[in-house]
């Protein structure tokens, strides 16, 4: 019977239902896969669906064969010998694709479905996002819709009936899914916190500082990291989020080097009392440099503070790292900086910007110290018709000139880097430090929100018995940047995301709802570590549970669960009136008790029926034919309401 069920060919509508689930499986992978290879295997589904239209037989060995060997060579050219998750990946929709062709009978149809199952997971691998879930979600209740379909070989469920059967599997499935998720002992590390292949495509600082480079970012909406307060909110003029710092330059491109980043836990510094203490959740940028407030003081796990007070993790942040974090508001350090590093950070290249080196000494002749030295460039910005905008004019060689005399439109990098030259120039150790500056409060989370538009740059300067002095000549341009936000700042007619300038307030509303959600998502899912786990179950009266307690306690729930949901399956069937079919059957046996013969309780109807005919042979007839009628109906799946009506008649008239 199994086998006869398995080998019978499938029908049109059924192998057209399989393929259409299997497109929308393989619909997400198409971006990140080869173009030859999404080609290749929607041009097998598509085959298998033409030969189907056509009622044409399947090919053979003589193609599959060729097509596993050519399509694995493909993939060992495009990807190497290595199978990484994208080789892997493309392999794993390659063999589907062949499978597909050798479908015949429900068999086959089951294992490429179970196949479209495993290629749905893969997803993870690449995104974890709300929208993904979702996503998959919705495939994998069609998936198995489907694979209810197929089991259903007298087609009487239709296609909605289907859906409905796979979303009630689905949920009944849900309670058990969560009480794995939360009580299965954790590894270290994010849930689906697998190792990406490559950076490529992600948008965040780099470590190089050229003119255009960070105004390019400040087109963005993309989160760079979300921060939850523990203590009061600082200032937005205090909220400088510090990244990498560079040293130097070569007349267009400011770079970070390696001389001053060596991990000494940070130089000596003095801080006041005002501590700011938070949380940050830091996107995947691929890079090493970790975010804090200016200045922090302490290193957090699996992070280093490096002499130049950049905190670096110990290995690129390939996946969604969330830390906690101190910083002092008002500080001083650097007072003994060395002087190889001083004089390091009063180098400037050869043959570059000479008005600009002529301005320098000119505002050197005119101020008695240092400090005089800043006030007086930064008047240069203030008292000059500067602009700030996110979409300055091409600078050429001579980049420092042209901004400071010819274009005088620029984002923070321009005015980073100006000033820094200008100091140079005039004999003032200073360096740029990019990062972020700002952020947005999200009010129905209670959490700050930093984007890759708050992008910023900005100054250092060494004054003698002080050390290192944060100076932001783009607050001398545009104040409104720092004290407002980048959407304060800019024209209207630059092009800044909607997101971003926050004019409408029902857009306001369903971008605040959303990223709610996503830092929800983030926190308690993708971020549900085992300090997490443990947190939870000791709040829960636990206390710290070890392994074997989680295993417990996971085996109760789960008992609990399987057995609360056989109850209710139960429950349901006692309550639930019978089939009319097997109404009319059950009187049928009790009016021929009456007569003597009854039936036994392992007793088929067909071995009954005999009996029950040799037993009363006035009776033969009719007998035979409802046990005949019955069968049909029940186990046959005939549902004839003419059959319906003479069964009930033939019952009646017993």
């Amino acid at each position: 019977m199994t086998k006869h069920v398995s080998s019978t060919p499938l029908r049109s509508v059924e192998v057209y239902a399989m393929l259409a689930v299997l497109l929308a499986v393989l619909a997400p992978h198409v971006a990140r896969m080869p173009v030859w290879i999404s080609v290749v295997v929607a041009a097998m589904l598509l085959f298998r669906g033409w030969l189907s239209w056509r009622g044409t037989g399947l090919p053979g060995k003589w193609l599959l064969i060729p097509l596993t060997v050519l399509g694995t060579g493909g993939v060992v050219l495009t990807y190497g010998p290595r199978l990484g998750r994208d080789a892997a990946v493309a392999l794993l929709a390659i063999m589907l694709g062949l499978k597909v062709l050798e479908v015949k009978g429900m068999r086959d149809a089951t294992v490429a479905v179970c196949l479209g199952f495993f290629l749905i997971i893969t997803n993870f691998l690449y995104s974890q996002t709300i929208p993904t879930a979702l996503y998959m979600v919705v495939v994998m209740a069609c998936l198995t819709a489907t694979l209810i379909a197929l089991q259903d070989r007298n087609h009487a469920l239709s296609a909605l009936q289907a859906m409905r059967t796979s979303a009630i599997l689905i949920l009944q499935a849900t309670p058990l899914a969560i009480a794995l998720f939360l009580l299965f002992p954790r590894v270290q590390g994010p849930i689906f916190g697998f190792p990406q292949a490559t950076s490529a495509g992600i948008s965040g600082l780099s470590d190089t500082m050229s003119p255009g480079s960070l105004s390019r970012l400040g087109l963005s909406d993309e989160v760079a990291f979300r921060v939850h307060f523990s203590s009061p909110l600082p200032a937005p003029d205090r909220l400088y989020w510090r990244g990498p710092v560079l040293w130097d330059f070569d007349g267009r491109t400011w770079t970070a080097g390696d001389a001053a980043t060596t991990a000494t836990g940070g130089m000596q510094h003095q801080g006041s009392s005002d501590v700011v203490r938070y949380t940050v959740t830091l996107e995947p940028h691929y890079m090493r440099w970790v975010f804090a407030i200016d200045l922090p003081f302490e290193a957090p796990p699996n992070t280093v503070l490096t002499s130049d007070y950049q905190l670096l993790s110990m290995r690129p942040i390939r996946n969604r790292l969330r830390y906690d974090a101190s910083s002092h508001l008002n500080y001083r350090y650097g007072a003994d900086e060395q002087s190889a590093l001083l004089r390091r950070a009063q180098q400037l290249p050869r043959g570059y910007d000479p008005r600009s080196l002529e301005l320098a000494r000119e505002i050197r002749k005119r101020s008695s110290t240092d400090a005089d030295l800043i006030r007086n460039t930064l008047d240069v910005f203030r008292s000059q018709p500067f602009f700030y905008t996110l979409v300055p004019p091409e600078l050429g060689r001579d980049a420092v000139d042209e901004f400071l005399f010819v274009t005088r439109r620029g984002f923070c990098e321009h005015y980073a880097s100006a000033f820094v030259f200008l100091l140079r120039a005039a004999g003032v150790p200073a360096r740029v430090v990019v990062g972020y500056q700002g952020g947005e409060m999200n009010p129905l989370g209670d959490y700050m929100i930093v984007r890759q538009s708050e992008a910023h740059a900005w100054a250092e300067v060494w004054l003698k018995d002080e050390g290192w002095v944060r100076v932001d000549p783009t607050a001398a341009v545009s104040p409104a940047r720092i004290q407002a936000g980048i959407a304060a700042a800019v024209p209207a007619g630059d092009p800044l995301p909607l997101s971003v300038r926050g004019t409408w307030q029902l857009l306001n509303r369903v971008r605040y709802t959303w990223d709610a959600m996503a830092n929800f998502w983030n926190q308690w899912v993708l971020g549900y570590t085992p300090d997490r786990q443990t947190r939870l179950l000791s709040d829960a009266g636990f206390g710290t549970p070890s392994w074997q307690t989680l295993t417990v306690l996971l085996m109760t729930a789960a008992a609990g669960i399987v057995g609360g949901l056989a109850l209710l399956v139960l429950r349901q069937m006692l309550l639930a009136r019978p089939d009319p079919i097997v109404r009319l059957w059950r009187t049928f046996c009790r009016k021929l008790a009456k007569r003597g013969t009854r039936r036994n309780p392992g007793e088929g109807p067909r071995d009954f029926g005999r009996r029950a005919a040799a037993e009363q042979p006035a009776l033969e007839h009719k007998i035979r034919a409802i046990v005949d009628l019955y069968i049909g109906m029940r186990y046959a799946g005939r549902s004839d309401a003419a059959e319906a009506r003479q069964l009930r008649q033939l019952v009646g008239a017993l």
